[in-house]
């Protein structure tokens, strides 16, 4: 698995959507933020793509965004924050 980029990936998401509306970046931004919340307290709550990748992570759909997650890192390790109408599994 690349090295874990999911921070970029919400700066990217952030500036993509704040090229027409700073409001809704930020909007999607916290979105995403506060599921990743939720996910370092529930880290179970997400489920198993295999037809996307073998990988041990676990999948959050935040609108069209799909945070992908590795459970088992003690703090919960977020992989990737992509949007779900991309190429998924050659991002591993």
């Amino acid at each position: 698995m690349k090295r874990f980029k999911a921070a970029s990936d919400i700066r990217e998401i952030w500036s993509y959507i704040a090229a027409d509306s700073v409001k809704a970046a930020r909007k999607v931004r916290l979105s995403l933020l506060d599921a990743c919340q939720r996910l370092a307290e529930n880290p179970r709550i997400g489920h198993v793509r295999e037809d996307l990748t073998d990988h041990p992570v676990l999948f959050w759909p935040v609108g069209s965004y799909l945070i992908i997650y590795d459970p088992e890192r003690k703090p919960l390790a977020i992989v990737r924050v992509i949007h779900g109408a991309r190429d998924v599994p050659s991002l591993f």
